[in-house]
């Protein structure tokens, strides 16, 4: 580990030095008096001096994850904590920069970059680029149809909802959409997004890849729901690339590469230029998933001949500003669904088992929590281990195909056959969607105690994604 005194004080007859950690990222503060330095009989005591306070005060190292002592009492609340992974509380942890600072992590949670999945901060006077992430504005959308299942073809509607909506890298939708928000991204306060219409238009309405989802569901009245899960694609991650890149003294187009998993959060300051522009970013980014969500869950209304009776719909990866102990803050979840009291989310389980409409309750639990709970079940199997490990190669239609060279624990077939057995008809996804990747739903939900109540079970009866042979880079 290179370690580096970036700054040095005297004052008060003490010396106190900032250091720089390297490659586990982030910073650590030392201090000695000057009598030590003085009474030193020559430079290697004081070095051995020196280094003792470095090992006492420099980053401790679990599971690969650096966690940041700072001398402070850090305000958090865990759901669960006995079903989380050590490394996303010690990086929830890292997230953590003044006392005024709460930290909470939903039952779902896991390790991710630089701000844990299922994790959310309340800052006084700050906002977390990282806390957000890439896929701003990711999030979930049910609605409740006026069309029995019973009544339906499956198979059928899921094919229809293959061929007319568009899954993948990149992929534009089938028939362009005209929508407002396109608009508002063409006369965009912040001037960098208008430079993004073009791929805007082309890509509302699309889902994209990896656990990005539109699926069929029964009630317990035997109704259809139509449940979709996904962001603001392309338009988000090139924003969140550009906001990296002015983080760092860089143009907006610069080429930024993403950073370590245990690096400390990018924040802006909300009282700058900068703070306030990527506010203003994120809204929009918001308003163009939300956007997405409407127009793809109206086009499977279409397919379905059917009209929604009623719907609920949240973000999960964003930030707000509310109201929490008497105070405002600026609350940055991530994998983390809000449930004030009243408020409804649609928690998405796997591609088999039951998912869940929730309802925010008002208890000291989820005061504690800022009113936040879990967006899914929680990952569990990386992607790769459940996969296998392989390379990408074009086809000779110009497509891209992955050749497996070490498999992944998951078998794939037997997963198909089950999905069948449980009578859901299956569309696209792969290996790394399998159940065994996720967590239970049910058991989850139970370490959330009583900071929400289940008002609707789901049965999957359709599920839609995108095949195992596309990658996507504006996945989270």
């Amino acid at each position: 580990m290179k370690i580096k005194v970036i700054q040095r004080i005297e004052k008060d007859g003490q010396v106190t030095g900032v250091l720089n950690y390297g490659t586990l990222g982030g910073t650590g503060v030392f201090t000695v008096d000057m009598a030590t330095i003085q009474s030193a009989d020559n430079f290697d005591e004081f070095k051995d001096k020196l280094k003792q306070l470095i090992d006492r005060d420099k980053p401790k190292v679990i599971n690969g994850v650096s966690s940041h002592f700072e001398d402070f009492e850090k305000k958090i609340k865990i759901f669960g904590k006995e079903v989380i992974e050590n490394s996303a509380i010690l990086q929830l942890e890292n997230c953590l920069s003044s006392p005024e600072d709460i930290g909470v992590l939903t039952a779902d949670a896991h390790f991710g970059y630089a701000h844990p999945i299922g994790g959310a901060i309340a800052y006084k006077d700050k906002v977390s680029l990282s806390g957000v992430g890439f896929d701003i504005a990711c999030g979930n959308k049910a609605v409740l149809t006026n069309i029995k299942a019973s009544d339906i073809n499956v198979r059928k509607i899921m094919k229809e909802i293959e061929r007319q909506i568009g899954f993948g890298t990149g992929r534009p939708n089938p028939k362009p959409i005209d929508h407002e928000v396109l608009d508002k991204i063409a006369h965009a306060d912040f001037e960098p997004q208008r430079a993004m219409i073009k791929m805007a238009t082309e890509q509302l309405g699309t889902v994209g890849s990896g656990n990005h989802f539109v699926d069929l569901f029964e009630d317990e009245n035997g109704f259809v729901w139509i449940g979709v899960h996904f962001g603001s694609r392309g338009f988000g991650h090139k924003t969140t690339t550009g906001f990296i890149a002015l983080s760092k003294g860089m143009p907006w187009t610069a080429t930024v590469q993403e950073g370590a998993k245990d690096a400390r959060p990018v924040l802006f300051d909300t009282n700058t230029e900068l703070g306030q522009a990527y506010i203003n970013a994120v809204q929009l980014a918001g308003d163009y998933a939300y956007a997405g969500r409407d127009v793809v869950v109206d086009k499977v209304l279409e397919i379905l001949g059917g009209k929604a009776s009623y719907g609920v719909h949240n973000h999960h990866n964003f930030l707000w500003q509310e109201e929490h102990f008497g105070e405002k803050y600026w609350v940055v979840r991530k994998g983390c669904t809000p449930a004030f009291p009243g408020q409804q989310g649609f928690i998405g389980a796997n591609m088999r088992d039951n998912s869940v409409i929730v309802e925010g309750v008002d208890s000291p639990e989820s005061r504690a929590g800022l009113y936040s709970t879990v967006h899914g079940a929680g990952r569990i199997l990386s992607r790769t281990k459940a996969s296998g490990k392989g390379k990408w190669q074009k086809t000779s239609k110009g497509n891209r195909h992955k050749i497996i060279h070490t498999p992944g624990v998951v078998d794939w077939s037997k997963v198909k056959k089950e999905m069948k057995d449980a009578d859901i008809v299956l569309v696209g996804a792969g290996a790394d969607e399998a159940p065994e990747c996720y967590k239970k739903l049910d058991e989850v939900l139970e370490y959330q105690g009583s900071t929400i109540k289940i008002v609707h079970t789901l049965r999957p009866i359709g599920v839609a994604m995108a095949g195992s042979d596309i990658t996507d880079p504006y996945r989270d």
